[in-house]
């Protein structure tokens, strides 16, 4: 009888347990439903916010890009001075060409600037440079040096508005000058003439250019020429650079005395003008 009521008192435990172990499996169930289903409408809200591109902006979008490939041409088939009067005439044109020229170079694998920035670094901070074409001012912001900002139109109080053949700059009073992709006008001998002006006696010329402009095999000239052209202006070719695939990089310096007063043969700098995508 004993035995008997042992053996309905395991029984018992036996079944109690596999109810609860059964209960137990049934409730993980449940709550990996409910995760997968949170996961779900998580996954859900935060592809619902990355919202596509709405027709309006992809407009708005197109827009700026046909502005900014309007006044870049604009830039690189008219004479210094007539992109002043252009910039004087609506101001925002400039806004809006930078913001287009910014978008550009960013898509570039190395800035030019950030080169002649490290240039500069290498060498004293003493020496005085004119940013010709500055344009936000990198340059002037990213060393130690005094930098005369100079560009067409002054958004910012340290950059000097004029026409960069006809600087406000004492002669002889800057240690370096830069293009740094800013030979775009038609009368662009004019600016490095005014560069030489403003350079000391042995002052640096530093001139960065989109590569495509000084590929003579594809309407470019041809920089040899260029460079001979510098020279007879009054400087001597220190170094140059074409390893990088966007970009050439010219290093001259002035002469102690200009060269000859003869005619400079100046070679034709093709536009950079920016196919519609």
């Amino acid at each position: 009888m004993n035995q008997e009521a042992s053996c309905r008192n395991r029984k018992r435990k036996r079944n109690k347990r596999q109810k609860n172990e059964t209960l137990e499996t049934q409730q993980n169930a449940t709550n990996a439903k409910s995760n997968v289903k949170e996961s779900h409408c998580t996954s859900s809200v935060s592809k619902s916010s990355q919202k596509p591109l709405s027709y309006l902006d992809k407009m708005k979008a197109k827009l700026a890009g046909g502005h900014f490939r309007m006044i870049n041409e604009k830039l690189y088939t008219c004479s210094g001075d007539e992109a002043l009067n252009y910039f004087k005439e609506d101001p925002s044109l400039f806004n809006m060409y930078h913001t287009g020229y910014q978008e550009q170079m960013s898509r570039w694998p190395e800035q030019p600037v950030n080169i002649i920035m490290k240039w500069l670094k290498d060498h004293s901070a003493s020496l005085v440079v004119a940013d010709f074409g500055c344009g936000d001012a990198r340059l002037s912001k990213g060393v130690k040096n005094k930098v005369y900002s100079i560009d067409l139109v002054s958004n910012d109080p340290s950059v000097i508005a004029c026409d960069m053949s006809n600087t406000p700059l004492e002669s002889s009073s800057v240690d370096v000058a830069v293009f740094c992709l800013s030979l775009m006008g038609t009368n662009f001998p004019n600016f490095i003439q005014e560069a030489h002006r403003v350079l000391k006696t042995s002052g640096w010329l530093l001139i960065a250019e989109v590569k495509s402009r000084f590929d003579p095999t594809n309407g470019g000239a041809d920089p040899e020429k260029f460079s001979k052209a510098v020279c007879e202006l009054g400087f001597t070719t220190v170094s140059k650079d074409f390893s990088n695939k966007m970009f050439i990089l010219l290093y001259f310096k002035k002469k102690p005395k200009k060269s000859s007063s003869q005619e400079i043969k100046w070679p034709e700098l093709k536009p950079c003008l920016y196919k519609r995508r």
